[in-house]
């Protein structure tokens, strides 16, 4: 792999030479000042100082250059504006056309700028984490704290390109203006949602989304299944065209993915009455909800690594194990044992395949579609959350027949074993492999059939991968190897297991995998005790438990809605990420019972409060996660996805035990004994996200 330092050199525009960032020259000074500092010769503090001059300096240059260029694009299309005036009253197509090209040379301009812009943000970045690691110190985090937040920060008009944005606007302004002859195009700022389908603006907006991390509506749903749109690409890197593209198969991806989510809660409003009624204490829903978490802790491991030879042998397991599960957990009423209903449980998390569902979407749908299809993953997941208590709701009968039961906690099991059996002949006629992994299980060894996909994708566990392309991911998160002991090739292996993914593990990442713990911590508490809370204070049917669960999943697509096309336009993630975490400690303050008196709308709105901010703060932390993660963990079986899922997995399963265990101390003391643990945990994230705030850039 082509380290950061050749790829500038390469890739520089000549005549803009001496305004590029002079990388070679900041890593020399900063191999001396190690030295230097290690004989003894140079004050640490002096170092700083001089090396934070000499980042200004660089900057300086770079930003000036930068207006510059600005005004002579501006220039430009002013002088381009006063000839469109004079056409428009003579209507010659001709001149026209003509016209609209020169306003597209200045688009290719502005898009050599947006690349110049790009690489000196790389190389800024870069050097930066060559200092903190060569010299030990978080110099990265006191520069951006005293440059960024500046009021006339220069390093901010790097990363912010108000100015770019306001010739980017200009430019497709014009452009849609002369698409119609007479003028009457409608303007873009009277119609946002209107896109001009023009190729030079098309690259141009894609540069500038990747140059700032803008994050729209679909990317922000998408953050929260960890599949980030691919910035630098190439076509011939992707596995899939239009031509071998199969929506049937995608389809059936997605209906996995809503069928696994209402399987999973469908069983939220009856589990305690199910528990009862076998001997148990109410209580034990707890282990009942959580034993299908901890089989999916094993299972995301295996189904991530089967992804690598094919989709549809784990997508047929997975609807084997998931229709035995739930026929075990049906029959556990007649046969009268816990422990078949705990083993069906079991089996529905072993048939987890969400690992192959985002791996689909990964490897399998064109760039073009990608953002779209991770969407609809979070959306199938947000809907099925939704359905699974509302269908339980829906449930309220009891008949026989031939001696089986089919009833409010039997009929969850019955409905889902059909809905199985359906998908899985659904499955069996219309699902298509594809192409690439044809391909390569018939010219590939069982030892290296995925090695081609590990170089041009990034693999994922259940936690898929961080589709971020590994050049490009390298040159955010990684190091260079032009100055690195280590072997290059061993550099950038992928963990080839947790321990040594663990090991490659920074404070940043392990504050965002601590944030990931306590929001599905606090949610799991909150919707798994849900029914045996509201039944013991409140009176609760299922049906209201039902109809309150249902109200909770359906509030995710709405606030996705607000946050990513309006609160992350706004606010940095790192704020929303802080302001998120109150939130849900507010939330979890508010549900403890003071009193003796606990009321109905003090539960309720306590609950949504946690519910919406966790949800929040879920894509925000995926979002800053796939950014401060080493590239070393963007693929491989074990590959920061997985251990993100593995901590969420383990937050559930945790949360489950803690009710189940807290039922000991009588179900008067329930809610404070499950509460406290979540407090005592967010209160210790937010501390830890304060810790290192200023390493979230």
């Amino acid at each position: 792999m082509v380290n950061f330092g050749k790829r500038l050199m390469a890739d520089q525009l000549e005549e803009w030479k001496e305004y590029y960032i002079n990388y070679k020259m900041m890593k020399k000074k900063v191999k001396q000042y190690v030295q230097q500092t290690q004989n003894g010769g140079r004050d640490r503090e002096q170092v700083l100082k001089e090396f934070a001059r000499m980042l200004d300096d660089q900057i300086e240059k770079i930003v000036l250059f930068l207006l510059q260029q600005q005004g002579h694009l501006a220039s430009r299309i002013e002088k381009l504006g006063e000839q469109r005036a004079l056409l428009m009253e003579q209507s010659d197509p001709s001149q026209i056309s003509e016209l609209r090209e020169a306003y597209r040379e200045v688009g290719i301009d502005l898009m050599k700028l947006l690349r110049f812009v790009d690489m000196n943000a790389t190389g800024i970045r870069k050097i930066l984490k060559k200092f903190d690691k060569r010299f030990g110190y978080k110099f990265t985090d006191y520069y951006v704290s005293t440059r960024a937040n500046h009021p006339c920060s220069q390093l901010q008009q790097i990363f912010k390109q108000v100015g770019i944005v306001a010739v980017v606007g200009a430019l497709s302004r014009n452009l849609a203006f002369l698409q119609d002859h007479q003028g009457n195009f409608p303007s873009i700022y009277d119609h946002p949602s209107i896109t001009l389908k023009d190729p030079i603006i098309e690259q141009i907006n894609h540069s500038v989304q990747k140059l700032t991390h803008a994050t729209n509506l679909l990317q922000f749903i998408g953050q929260h299944a960890l599949i980030i749109p691919e910035d630098m690409q190439s076509g011939s890197d992707d596995l899939v065209d239009d031509q071998s593209y199969h929506f049937m198969s995608l389809l059936l991806n997605l209906a996995n993915t809503f069928l696994y989510m209402v399987n999973t809660y469908i069983i939220v409003p009856t589990a305690d009455d199910y528990s009862v009624s076998l001997g148990a204490a109410a209580t034990v829903c707890g282990v009942i909800i959580g034993s299908m978490a901890v089989a999916q802790v094993f299972s995301s491991v295996y189904f991530s690594a089967w992804s690598n030879r094919s989709y549809f042998r784990p997508l047929v397991f997975s609807s084997i194990m998931l229709f035995l599960g739930n026929l075990l957990y049906a029959l556990a009423y007649d046969v009268n044992s816990l422990a078949v209903l705990i083993v069906g449980r079991l089996l529905c998390g072993l048939g987890s395949a969400r690992a192959v569902n985002r791996r689909y979407i990964s490897d399998c749908v064109p760039l073009k579609t990608r953002l779209q299809a991770s969407a609809g993953f979070v959306s199938a997941s947000a809907l099925g959350m939704a359905c699974g208590p509302a269908l339980a709701g829906l449930l309220q009968t009891n008949f026989k027949i031939y001696g089986l039961t089919f009833d409010q906690n039997t009929l969850p099991g019955w409905i889902m074993c059909l809905a199985w059996i359906t998908y899985l002949f659904w499955l069996w006629i219309s699902f298509k492999e594809p192409d690439h992994i044809v391909r390569e299980n018939s010219v590939s060894t069982p030892s290296s059939d995925s090695g081609h996909r590990r170089n041009s994708s990034l693999e994922d566990g259940l936690a898929q991968p961080f589709l971020i392309d590994a050049k490009e991911r390298l040159d955010e998160n990684g190091e260079d190897n032009d100055d690195n002991e280590e072997d290059p090739e061993d550099s950038h292996k992928p963990a080839t297991s947790l321990a040594a993914a663990y090991r490659l593990l920074t404070p940043s990442v392990k504050v965002q995998l601590l944030i990931y713990f306590m929001l599905k911590f606090a949610m799991e508490i909150l919707l798994s005790e849900s029914s045996v809370v509201t039944t013991f204070y409140f009176n609760w049917s299922t049906s209201t438990v039902a109809m309150f669960l249902a109200v909770l999943g359906l509030t995710v697509l709405p606030v996705n809605v607000i946050v990513g096309s309006y609160i992350t336009n706004l606010f940095q993630d790192r704020q929303i990420l802080v302001a998120s975490e109150i939130m849900v400690l507010i939330g979890i303050s508010m549900s403890f019972r003071f009193t003796s008196h606990y009321s109905v709308p003090q539960y309720v709105s306590s609950a949504l409060i946690t519910f919406v901010f966790a949800e929040v703060l879920e894509g925000v932390n995926l979002s800053l996660l796939s950014r401060v993660m080493s590239s070393r963990l963007s693929r491989g079986t074990y590959n920061g996805g997985l251990l993100s899922t593995e901590a969420g997995t383990l937050a559930r399963v945790a949360a489950d035990m803690t009710i189940t265990a807290a039922g000991y101390l009588g179900q008067n003391s329930l809610l404070n004994a499950t509460l406290l643990p979540s407090f005592v945990i967010c209160v210790a994230s937010i501390v830890a996200t304060f810790c290192t705030y200023n390493s979230l850039y």
